[in-house]
């Protein structure tokens, strides 16, 4: 492709959810190893799959690529670096305060924001730090989806400022001089980012409305940020081969209706597209393929029987029975969890129901999903991270800061400028509109999973965050937990498309789910061709695959399984 021709060193793939951009990654590493160049790839996704792309166990420090000289590669593993970094910064006092000192710490290092920073601490590591990546030619980083990398990318800046200006030698991760430490790696971070002779961001994109749509607005935020080297990459054009396919012809008109309606922030950048494969990109020879001019041979159809009697009107049944509770979609990015929230939210509105439809996606589309005029009873809403943010604060400076001294509130003010303060207060908002739901039907759009799980996981940890800095924990985060786990309160449906990665990502969700306590209440197959009639070779060779992952659904994950078929009015 074009942006790998006398490429930078460090090449960035961002983008909406399921848009390609780990196999996109993952082929350009391939690519630019087999020119003889020496190649580390990087994922820095909560949710990461390049283990099953590559089809190689991967860990956190650089493996060698089986079959492929000169490549290696790497999982940026959250939990393992929160683990690393919690012991960097509590390790010295031990010995030296007391062990009820430090057992604090330790908890105080506990939450969730604790986990993004320690995978931004090794990620800047690499970027930063000449000495980290020394003997590899290029740096390929499979970024997480769009909301999570904007926020990563911003952290250097946001950290090192907070730094620079934080005056207690304290904050929401404990003792600064965890961070302190890494001042100029932080630094070289920021200025790898920002200089176009060494770092290429890949905006990845599907040709799809939403998808170009957040392209556009990465675009723009990136550029704020001081990343101004853009390529854009569109990946999965179709071209109709059967004119007789209805379906075929449909998609292909789609496509290129969103192509010709591209943001006008796309437009001028340059631009390469790679065709919708037959074959899903697996294995060192489907990336080969996706990259290549040829595609692979296509398997013939397999019949697959649909379950009886499970259809979305059954679904919407279940879910109005008792007048009240949480509806949640999860899934990978890019599943149509928001559309399938909408459609879910109109039709309970449609019986006669009061609904509130919400999302706690950075990159949420909720009311384009919904169209029109909204039904009778239904109302949207969104948890916009700046505001409860702004909430937040002044929540806490009127509480916990109201009888401080001066110099208590300067040092309350300084802790509630960290970023980690945006978690909580978007933490707080989930935890009351879940808490809506004892009245009325709240439905959520929620977050990809990794951010999904990082909230779910993060109660009883900000339980303690939330009780240091505003001396209370609302009763609302209280029975989160609780209302979560209540099969009768909360239904969580699980969004999938019937694809490999995508399906082994929400069965990774499930088991996360499971382990929680909470029991999801269905599956969703989104997008499915296995419902249709169609003739095209492309379609034909797609919808043979779908068989193997909805029986996989069935026989080993979930017995309940709904298949949406595929529409020219999803994007």
């Amino acid at each position: 492709m074009d942006f790998l021709e006398n490429t930078t060193r460090n090449l960035f793939f961002t983008g909406k959810g399921g848009v390609g951009k780990t196999s996109l990654a993952c082929a350009s590493a391939l690519a630019l190893a087999e020119q003889g160049k020496r190649v580390l790839l990087v994922s820095t996704d909560p949710a990461s799959n390049i283990d099953e792309v590559l089809e190689t166990d991967l860990g956190d420090t650089p493996r060698p690529v089986p079959s492929v000289d000169n490549l290696h590669a790497l999982n940026i593993d959250p939990e393992k670096a929160a683990e690393a970094y919690r012991e960097r910064v509590v390790g010295p006092y031990r010995g030296q305060l007391p062990e009820a000192i430090v057992r604090s710490m330790e908890e105080q290092l506990s939450g969730a924001c604790t986990v993004e920073i320690a995978a931004f601490d090794a990620f800047a590591g690499l970027l930063g730090d000449p000495r980290a990546a020394e003997g590899y030619d290029h740096l390929v980083f499979d970024t997480a989806p769009t909301g999570h990398t904007l926020r990563l990318l911003s952290l250097p800046s946001a950290w090192t400022g907070y730094i620079e200006t934080n005056t207690s030698g304290t904050s929401c991760l404990g003792p600064l001089e965890g961070l302190s430490a890494q001042k100029g790696v932080y630094a070289g971070a920021v200025a790898a980012l920002a200089d176009g002779a060494r770092t290429t961001l890949v905006l990845v994109s599907r040709p799809e409305t939403a998808a170009l749509e957040d392209a556009a607005r990465s675009c723009t935020e990136l550029r704020a940020l001081g990343v101004g080297n853009q390529h854009l990459v569109v990946n999965g054009v179709f071209r109709a081969s059967d004119d007789r396919d209805p379906v075929a012809r449909a998609l292909e008109a789609r496509g290129q209706r969103a192509l010709a309606a591209m943001p006008a922030a796309l437009v001028e950048l340059p631009r390469s597209e790679r065709p919708l494969r037959a074959r899903a990109p697996m294995g060192l020879a489907g990336l080969r393929v996706l990259l290549g001019t040829e595609d692979a041979p296509a398997p013939q159809p397999a019949g697959i029987a649909t379950p009886e009697g499970e259809t979305f009107e059954r679904l919407v049944d279940s879910l109005e029975r008792d007048g009240r509770g949480a509806v949640m979609t999860l899934g990978k990015g890019g599943v149509g969890k928001t559309t399938l929230a909408a459609r879910i939210a109109v039709a309970l509105a449609a019986r006669g129901h009061y609904v509130h439809l919400t999302t706690t996606d950075p990159a949420a589309h909720v009311e384009a999903a919904v169209g029109g005029e909204l039904p009778t009873g239904l109302t949207i809403g969104r948890v916009d991270p700046q505001a409860e943010t702004e909430r937040y604060r002044a929540h806490v400076m009127a509480t916990a800061g109201a009888d401080m001294d001066e110099e208590g509130r300067k040092l309350l003010e300084e802790d509630l400028r960290s970023p980690c303060t945006e978690e909580i207060a978007v933490f707080q908002a989930f935890a009351r509109t879940v808490a809506r739901a004892e009245d009325e039907i709240v439905v959520l759009d929620t977050a990809p999973t990794g951010h999904t799980i990082l909230l779910l996981d993060a109660a009883q940890a900000y339980h303690r965050e939330l009780g240091r800095q505003s001396q209370g924990v609302a009763p609302e985060v209280e029975h989160l937990l609780p209302r979560l786990r209540d099969p009768h309160y909360t239904h969580m449906l699980i969004c999938t498309l019937p694809e490999a990665t995508p399906v082994h990502e929400a069965a990774a969700l499930q088991a996360d789910l499971r382990r929680a306590g909470i029991e999801p209440a269905a599956w969703i197959a989104n997008q499915a061709l296995t419902p249709l009639t169609v003739t095209d070779p492309v379609l034909r060779a797609r919808q043979a695959q779908e068989a193997r992952y909805l029986r996989e659904i069935l026989a080993e994950h979930h017995s309940r399984l709904i298949i949406e078929p595929w529409s020219e009015d999803y994007s």
